[in-house]
């Protein structure tokens, strides 16, 4: 962990050993350090403290796994690598860069992106339709694990995250019942990066949302040049490992077998920021639901235009991030730019990842898309 008061004069005397004995949520190479980053420190110290005191509800999964993947993690015991290994799942597939040493968007070149199968067995995975419809909202990992009658040893939550914030970030908008009546979706995603290496788990979308057509438009910096304006069509889930399992050639029907109707999802990506590409994408797609998971507003200037372009456009919005102090500080920004608070207020995820981010900056776990709000 780096110390709280890098960068704020003289050089770091050594680790960052020495933590407020308020929050307990930073730590300080040296007391001088401390003293110095107290005039910035004090105005969060205090909201850091109640967050500290949520620990326990930020670990708390339903999987067999959850000691493992949060609090082994958070100090040291395990590791993201040793996780994925132990499960045969390490830099494969759709795996490939969720831990330190994986892959990322630009070492791919001018290769595809996106694989399409779990690597994991057809008991472990969703790699068929669902077997009965959602008969009510899904509200946690333990609703969608027992609709989708996945062992709660399982790894896929660690993916799916993505596809379930959608669906709950559908819900909090208060879409969820708009779902019924229409039979197309269309959400603009912003600023995409691992995801660019898991487009296949927004397959599942097909089951979240049945008889409905999903259209999402991934708009960021990150998309490559060569695949800006390229389009997915994900007619079927992301497959199993066996050869001889059905879901080689049942996803190729596109037909929802519970509704009996179409349902499918299409992916496009657009490079460049939401706020310069706006007008060519709305022409054909206008947005129902602007999503931005693990935003990170209060770190990037390039947010204030997109900002004033949502709040222009008023249409809903939903934003994550890694932890409820990003959020807070995000909150402040759109507030500065918009003179509104948030129509939604800061809250966990049900569908965060449940593995904790390796050297997080504060003692607080982070997880991706772990808390919500929403403009």
């Amino acid at each position: 962990m780096e110390c709280a008061g890098k960068g704020s004069g003289t050089r770091c005397l050594g680790p960052a050993r020495k933590r407020c004995g308020r929050c307990g949520a930073v730590s300080y190479c040296s007391a001088s350090h401390q003293i110095s980053h107290w005039k910035v420190h004090r105005e969060e110290c205090e909201r850091l403290e109640q967050q500290m005191k949520n620990l326990d509800l930020l670990n708390d999964f339903p999987f067999t796994f959850s000691q493992e993947s949060t609090v082994q993690i958070s100090e040291k015991q395990e590791t993201r690598c040793s996780f994925l290994r132990k499960r045969g799942i390490h830099q494969v597939g759709l795996w490939v860069c969720e831990c330190r040493c994986g892959a990322s968007v630009t070492s791919f070149g001018n290769s595809r992106l996106e694989s399409d199968t779990w690597n994991l067995s057809n008991i472990l995975c969703p790699c068929r339709g669902p077997s009965s419809p959602i008969a009510k909202a899904l509200c946690s990992w333990k609703d969608y694990y027992e609709w989708r009658c996945i062992p709660f040893q399982s790894p896929v939550s660690l993916l799916l995250h993505w596809p379930l914030t959608v669906y709950h970030s559908v819900q909090l908008a208060g879409l969820g019942s708009l779902t019924s009546e229409i039979s197309k979706l269309c959400i603009h995603y912003l600023g995409p990066e691992k995801e660019l290496l898991q487009l296949a788990v927004f397959g599942e979308l097909r089951a979240l949302f049945p008889g409905v057509f999903v259209q999402i438009e991934l708009i960021g910096p990150a998309v490559p040049h060569h695949r800006d304006g390229d389009k997915i069509d994900l007619h079927s889930y992301a497959h199993c490992i066996e050869q001889d399992c059905d879901c080689r050639y049942k996803n190729e029907n596109t037909s929802c077998s519970i509704c009996h109707t179409s349902s499918a999802v299409t992916l496009q990506l657009h490079r460049g920021y939401y706020h310069e590409r706006f007008l060519d994408i709305s022409e054909d797609s206008h947005p129902h639901l602007v999503i931005a998971p693990n935003a990170g507003i209060a770190a990037y200037a390039s947010w204030l235009p997109t900002i004033e372009l949502i709040k222009e456009i008023n249409v809903p919005a939903v934003f994550s991030d890694y932890c409820e102090e990003a959020c807070n500080l995000a909150a402040c920004c759109i507030n500065a730019v918009t003179n509104q608070p948030p129509r939604l207020p800061i809250q966990l995820n049900p569908f965060r990842q449940p593995m904790v981010v390796e050297d997080s900056p504060l003692h607080l776990p982070c997880y991706s898309n772990c808390f919500l709000f929403a403009m």
